[in-house]
């Protein structure tokens, strides 16, 4: 089924057996069983630093980068996402995110420089060619994520992932996977759920993306702050809805903006 394009699967889960590990495999990155190292440290650079009196992460590890002196863990897995068409992070939520170890694998490997800089993000990200989204369990049913259950909207929960990660690296963010409840559902009803994903993925990559505020619609300068324009600002003063959770500028929010895909012009 990956025949015309390569996915890569980013995959945290600590059992092998886990509901987390059915699906198609191309490239994968099972980040347990690699024992990926999560943490973002000098380590990551080899050689000298620019400036080890105040060392900065991002500034060492985008200049590592230029200069092919990175750890040969993080070229491992940048040569991937290189590969890659599409990428699935596949995980059971823990704590309302991803767990700390793929938490790690964003942090190192999404490297200034190769996944994003001040001039190449979101609309013009770096990765605007290839298309990402989010595949994972809860541990509650869909009701406990509704805007009235205790947890909370899950588009609010996801909007820092998928906009703040993915969509500002340029992904074409697809509508995430949920499969939910799955440790007390019958095995009937997994088998159905993964049966309905192995569907979706035959036409995943003809999938329209979510949607998120354009770029266009702000001022991308210091002077201006990085803020809507106020003519946009203006014009949206009518709409019933925000644009995004995120800039939901005080109205009720979209809905379902980050669960579905946005409808076709």
């Amino acid at each position: 089924m990956f025949e015309k394009f390569t996915a890569l699967i980013v995959y945290a889960h600590q059992s092998p057996s886990s509901f987390n590990a059915a699906g198609y495999k191309v490239l994968v990155s099972d980040l347990y069983t690699m024992k990926f190292q999560p943490s973002a440290t000098a380590a990551d650079i080899k050689g000298d630093l620019k400036d080890p009196e105040h060392f900065v992460y991002n500034d060492e590890a985008c200049a590592a980068w230029k200069e092919g002196r990175l750890s040969d863990d993080i070229k491992e897995e940048h040569n991937k996402l290189l590969e890659a068409d599409l990428v699935i992070f596949q995980f059971p939520m823990y704590w309302s995110s991803v767990p700390g170890i793929m938490k790690g694998w964003i942090d190192r490997v999404l490297t200034q420089g190769f996944a994003f800089s001040l001039q190449n993000m979101y609309d013009n990200g770096i990765f605007r060619d290839k298309k990402a989204l989010l595949s994972f369990t809860t541990g509650g049913p869909e009701s406990m994520y509704l805007p009235d259950g205790i947890k909370g909207d899950i588009n609010i929960m996801l909007y820092p992932l998928q906009s703040g990660v993915l969509h500002f690296c340029g992904f074409q963010v697809l509508a995430p996977q949920i499969f939910w409840n799955v440790a007390h559902s019958p095995p009937d009803a997994r088998k159905a759920l993964l049966q309905a994903w192995q569907t979706r993925l035959k036409g995943i990559m003809e999938e329209q993306p979510l949607s998120f505020a354009p770029t266009e619609l702000f001022d991308l300068t210091f002077q201006g702050g990085f803020r809507l324009r106020p003519e946009v600002k203006e014009a949206r003063a009518v709409q019933p809805y925000g644009l995004t959770p995120g800039h939901h500028l005080g109205k009720r929010l979209p809905p379902d903006n980050q669960t579905k895909p946005a409808p076709r012009d």
